[in-house]
């Protein structure tokens, strides 16, 4: 696809696969509203009052139906929004169109190759000669890494003359990112920096997003204020609300923090809802959309195959209950022994890899680490095994390993199905949307009632963001949305579900030592 901006008539920038989509984008977007109570009642509350009038908000995150809901929420409050998405798979062509057409500025289209992705971006954060965004909206955290690498170039252009060389890393898509900032100092030698002063902050979507900033924070370069959306009660945790109430005693139960770390439940009095399960986005969304991408991808049956789940976190918790729930044999790999203890309470099998390479039909990393299945596991694997990744980044499968194994075979069986032939057994793996996220590759991602909570505490870290950003409440640190924020996402979900809260008294309350009006628990408590 040429890289050149394309203009609606209105004169908004765009570039996306084929505008003729816009239509079905717009029918689907429509159903999607209705799955998305938590943002169509932001719509109703903070709408009127256009708390976003003049925030120019830049967004790396899945462009699917449920981020044009986002974004149309974001547009609705007043906001005027320029995306692309943060994954060479996962677009939806017909949401980029109908949102390109009718409310932002869209540069995305699903199989980008890492040259255009980069573009992408690029665009999305270029604002013109003003400077960049106000406020981001990452999902991995690459348009805030562009934009600190973009600085520390300059700042080393300024101070030595010495441009980014790409040579310098065998990484491809860091290369990329390098050739594009050395590109620009050309042009602006301070390109980032403007956008570096304009920017109020960042909320960001999703762990390994997360560990990035918790990074920068701890050595001290972050740059701008930044949320963690992604450890939300709300979206890591959110509990599912029953139709009922009731006055009584909780039993203890565990609820597991995404990937690793684990806290308990305490038992609890006079609370008001019936709690059905725990977990919300990576649990419940994975456990949705790992079979749906499965059987897109190879139609394959489920039942009587032995899956493998590297990883149970949260989203291997998920994908684990799937394919059980399916008919697979499910063995789960772990290092926590406290995540260990939870699978074979939930009837798994906690083996290693090596123990069962050569037997399984299906493995899922799901870890958020990196190195989970290298190409010598792959060589080992029987004939037509499926691997994919469900974690969020593309190195848990050592992808360039597979590619460059000598004599290797691809055979594309269809976009983002691939079977890779080995020539010393002549058989062969087959490999989902190429190492990348399965369940938006292969598939449509998680349900929009299930974004619907992830993408409401956006829209409310951004308000936190700019309501907040002269005040100097936040610094450059990383921060998670206060406990009576996180409370606010879930009542604007409540509505839809048909419940109703019940309300303590004075006497309550000073009894259990919260306000009447909340919150409801101290900020370290873990659901």
């Amino acid at each position: 696809m040429a890289l050149t901006v394309e203009k609606t008539s209105t004169g908004r920038e765009y570039k996306v696969k084929d505008m003729s989509l816009a239509d079905f984008g717009r029918l689907e977007l429509e159903l999607a509203e209705v799955e998305m109570p938590g943002l169509m009642s932001c719509r109703t509350e903070f709408g009127p009052s256009q708390p976003f009038k003049g925030a120019r908000i830049t967004g790396s995150l899945h462009m699917t139906i449920q981020t044009g809901v986002l974004i149309e929420t974001l547009t609705a409050l007043g906001a005027e929004v320029r995306w692309c998405s943060c994954n060479i798979f996962s677009t939806q062509d017909h949401a980029a169109a109908a949102i390109a057409r009718d409310s932002a500025a869209v540069f995305a289209w699903k199989g980008e190759t890492l040259q255009e992705y980069w573009w992408c971006t690029e665009r999305a954060l270029d604002w013109g000669p003003g400077g960049g965004p106000d406020l981001i909206v990452d999902d991995g955290g690459d348009a805030t890494l562009l934009i600190h690498e973009g600085v520390k170039a300059e700042e080393e252009f300024e101070k030595t003359g010495k441009l980014p060389d790409p040579s310098s890393t065998d990484n491809a898509e860091f290369q990329i990112v390098l050739s594009i900032i050395k590109e620009g100092l050309a042009t602006d030698p301070k390109k980032y920096h403007k956008m570096k002063e304009r920017l109020v902050g960042v909320s960001e979507e999703t762990t390994t997003g997360v560990k990035r900033l918790y990074q920068m924070q701890a050595n001290g370069t972050l740059l701008f204020p930044a949320i963690n959306v992604n450890d939300s009660v709300t979206k890591s945790k959110f509990i599912c609300v029953g139709m009922f109430v009731f006055r009584g005693i909780l039993s203890n139960r565990w609820c597991a923090q995404i990937k690793f770390d684990i806290w308990f439940r305490s038992s609890v009095t006079d609370i008001c809802l019936t709690l059905m399960e725990y977990a919300f986005d990576n649990l419940y969304g994975c456990r949705h959309s790992l079979p749906d991408g499965l059987m897109r991808a190879t139609d394959v049956m489920i039942a009587g195959k032995v899956a493998v789940v590297c990883g149970y976190g949260d989203v291997g918790k998920g994908c684990a209950a799937a394919m059980k729930q399916a008919g697979a044999r499910v063995i789960v790999t772990e290092i926590d022994p406290i995540c260990a203890l939870q699978a074979t309470m939930e009837g798994l099998q906690v083996l290693t890899l090596d123990d069962v390479v050569s037997e399984a039909d299906i493995f899922v990393t799901t870890t958020g680490n990196k190195d989970i299945i290298m190409v010598s596991d792959m060589k080992k694997m029987k004939n037509n095994a499926i691997v994919c990744n469900i974690g969020h980044f593309d190195n848990e499968i050592d992808m360039l390993g597979l590619e460059t194994y000598p004599g290797v075979q691809r055979i594309t069986i269809k976009p983002q199905t691939d079977r890779w032939v080995f020539p010393e057994t002549k058989t062969g793996i087959i490999v989902l949307a190429e190492g990348r996220l399965m369940n938006l590759g292969c598939a449509t991602g998680h349900p929009s009632f299930v974004m619907s909570c992830s993408f409401t505490n956006q829209v409310i870290a951004q308000l936190e963001l700019w309501n907040e950003k002269n005040t100097g409440k936040y610094k450059k640190e990383v921060y998670v949305l206060p406990k009576h924020l996180d409370e606010k996402v879930a009542a604007l979900h409540l509505g839809k579900l048909g419940a109703k809260l019940t309300k303590l008294t004075k006497d309550q309350a000073d009894y259990i030592s919260v306000p009447v009006e909340g919150p409801y628990k101290p900020a370290h408590y873990r659901y």
